[in-house]
């Protein structure tokens, strides 16, 4: 290396002619598929809309996924009924949705209304604790383009889109990202096929707590969350499928 252009340098120019856009690359809408158990999911849930008769589709991670578990209960109870399909997989991010709604989940159903609830996991920080996952306007526009494809490949469905709930302590980094996510996501609702439904308050003692008793490990709702949470949606969601 000559000594006028140290390896600091000469990476440093190289750096400055990639395109800006190669550089700031925004993981949240770039569709990806995560490992063999996801992929085993995704089939079903593929298989699953091939057969059809879907009328009511809830789309997200391991908070919609948990109507399985603990609001099985109220979703034998309240959304069978409606013909309804649970398409929530633990420890999704937007990428992820994204790539299940391009190979073959949206495929052969029609249903009335999409709730959608999707970004909690590109919010805050990887396992390490030091990796930033997305930034607020990363998660935002991962949002955005779920709903755009939703629109465009379930042109005749309504979606209901419902804010990221709150997490963690009231000041903490994590609950301050969650309301800036949901303050641009509030920004696609239309009244008329997008429906912005934000409930997190119910949840939320009036200092601004959320209690263990409802979220356990301040983030994932038990028994009563989703029985709030089924309460706070029956009547917003039977208009839209009216």
């Amino acid at each position: 290396m000559h000594p006028r252009f140290p390896l600091r340098t000469l990476v440093l120019g190289l750096v400055c002619l990639i395109p800006s856009w190669l550089l700031a690359a925004n993981s949240a809408i770039e569709p990806a598929p995560r490992d063999e158990a996801w992929l085993k999911r995704h089939v079903g849930f593929v298989a699953q809309a091939k057969a059809g008769g879907v009328d009511v589709l809830f789309l997200g991670d391991s908070i919609t996924d948990g109507w399985r578990s603990k609001g099985k209960a109220l979703w034998d109870a309240h959304y069978a009924p409606l013909k309804a399909a649970n398409f929530g997989i633990g420890g999704d991010r937007t990428q992820h949705v994204l790539w299940r709604m391009q190979n073959g989940e949206l495929d052969g159903i029609s249903p009335k209304v999409v709730v959608l609830m999707i970004g909690t996991n590109n919010t805050g920080f990887e396992r390490d604790k030091v990796t930033p996952r997305n930034t607020t306007a990363e998660v935002v526009e991962g949002v955005t383009a779920i709903v755009q494809g939703l629109r465009t490949k379930l042109p005749a469905a309504k979606v209901l889109l419902l804010a990221i709930f709150p997490r963690g302590e009231k000041d903490s980094p994590a609950r301050a990202q969650v309301a800036a996510v949901n303050e641009g996501i509030a920004k696609l609702h239309d009244g008329q096929f997008v429906h912005y439904l934000d409930i997190g308050a119910k949840f939320l003692y009036p200092d601004g707590t959320l209690p263990t008793d409802i979220m356990p490990d301040l983030l994932h709702p038990n028994e009563i969350g989703y029985a709030m949470w089924a309460a706070a949606i029956k009547e917003p969601l039977a208009k839209l499928l009216k």
